[in-house]
């Protein structure tokens, strides 16, 4: 079974997986690369990762709405960009890394410090006042996962993931940006801006190798002649384009040259995956919801520009949350609950507590986008959107939590 089964597309081929092996088996780990003598929950990145990013996205949601009048925005956009977000992050590259190098998983002992590192981030973020020993503790997190992910990708002359490696500093360093906005030392807004931006360029990166991949493999296993189009120019136009309207929207947010620009990324971000055969996919939800959380991308590109060019005609937070609730919250579900399933060697399908997942996410964006559209009571909407949002989440702890915290089936 390949590892695209597993929910990563491996890159290397057979000689990566002998390396692997040759290499675990002389450190007293398993033939996945795992320490064989740790719980389950620590053998590999995605699983604590995976299951903390879904507490805290399930558990702060409902509490910022409790606070909503006395606790800043601010507090709010920075735990679920940079806490709930950079906890994904983590657990997707710490386990495509191995993948794409031939090296072994961060696992064990130093996974459980990396851990620590994200759990103490929170905790001084969440019960002292912004300070320099906060953003010390707080950036501690991504400087040793950016550093972690440099040091395999050129160990391992991995350089076609360099990028991801590079976006993952520009991660770290808006973190820190955000901390120092608190100071004066910074512009308000160019934290969350350029976290959110590099954040949509994975997306749209990472997003572009593994949607049409994955639904590749399942048409060609339905006997479809249809496949998605090969890498193109239509692709590197809309990835050129991205990349430039999302430096834009960073560091000119309201200018309407930067408008047009999200414009044209959102409409290529369209044309792009047009391409992928996503109809033909509804049938499997799990290959579905990811052609969901991509058009969620390229609809909030495309309302970010419309927001900028009609002068706030379009609410600036429809197309924010078009972003985070649709496009981020989306894609990372589809992403967690896939690779959830493959790596601990369950069949990738999802069942009925999985479609619910899908439903929840996709309505609370639905609600959340549509509040200060609608003429309706804007705080019971966020209210509802909320509520359906952050109880994917919860619903994803309650039916996945028991895969990640056990031995992966088959295992010895």
């Amino acid at each position: 079974m390949t590892s695209t089964d597993h929910g990563f597309a491996r890159q290397k081929g057979d000689r990566s997986v002998l390396r692997r092996q040759r290499a675990a088996g002389a450190s007293g780990r398993d033939g996945r690369g795992r320490v064989a003598a740790m719980p389950p929950i620590l053998q590999y990145g995605f699983r604590p990762f995976f299951l903390a990013a879904a507490l805290q996205a399930g558990i702060m949601i409902p509490a910022w709405l409790a606070l909503f009048h006395t606790v800043p925005v601010s507090w709010h956009a920075h735990e679920m960009v940079f806490g709930y977000l950079g906890a994904v992050i983590a657990g997707f590259v710490l386990t495509a890394i191995p993948n794409w190098t031939g090296r072994l998983p961060l696992s064990g002992w130093p996974l459980a410090g990396l851990v620590g590192l994200w759990l103490a981030g929170r905790i001084a973020c969440n019960v002292a006042d912004p300070s320099a020993v906060v953003m010390a503790i707080d950036l501690a997190f991504p400087v040793v996962l950016a550093g972690a992910i440099w040091r395999e990708v050129i160990a391992g002359r991995n350089w076609r993931n360099a990028p991801v490696a590079g976006m993952l500093t520009l991660f770290t360093i808006a973190n820190g940006a955000h901390h120092l906005e608190n100071t004066g030392l910074a512009l308000d807004g160019f934290g969350i801006r350029l976290g959110l931006g590099t954040v949509a360029m994975l997306m749209a990166l990472i997003g572009g190798r593994i949607v049409p991949s994955f639904t590749r493999n399942w048409l060609v296993k339905q006997g479809s002649a249809s496949v998605p189009a090969s890498f193109g120019l239509p692709d590197k136009a809309a990835l050129a384009a991205t990349a430039l309207a999302l430096f834009a929207w960073t560091a000119i947010p309201d200018r309407i040259v930067t408008g047009i620009l999200l414009s044209i990324s959102g409409t290529l971000l369209l044309v792009r995956m047009a391409r992928w055969q996503g109809l033909r996919t509804l049938g499997e939800p799990i290959v579905a919801i990811l052609h969901a959380g991509y058009l969620w991308l390229a609809t909030a590109l495309a309302l970010s520009g419309a927001s900028i060019l009609t002068a706030g005609s379009v609410p600036p937070g429809a197309a924010l949350h078009a972003l985070t609730a649709g496009a981020v919250g989306t894609m990372t579900l589809a992403v967690m609950t896939r690779a959830s399933l493959g790596h601990t060697g369950r069949s990738i399908e999802a069942d009925g507590w999985t479609v619910a997942i899908y439903v929840l996410v996709t309505l609370g964006a639905l609600f959340r986008v549509a509040a200060p559209l609608l003429p309706l009571g804007y705080l019971p909407l966020i209210m509802t959107g909320g509520a359906l949002w952050s109880g994917a989440f919860l619903v994803f702890v309650g039916r996945y939590g028991p895969f990640l915290w056990r031995p992966r089936l088959g295992a010895a």
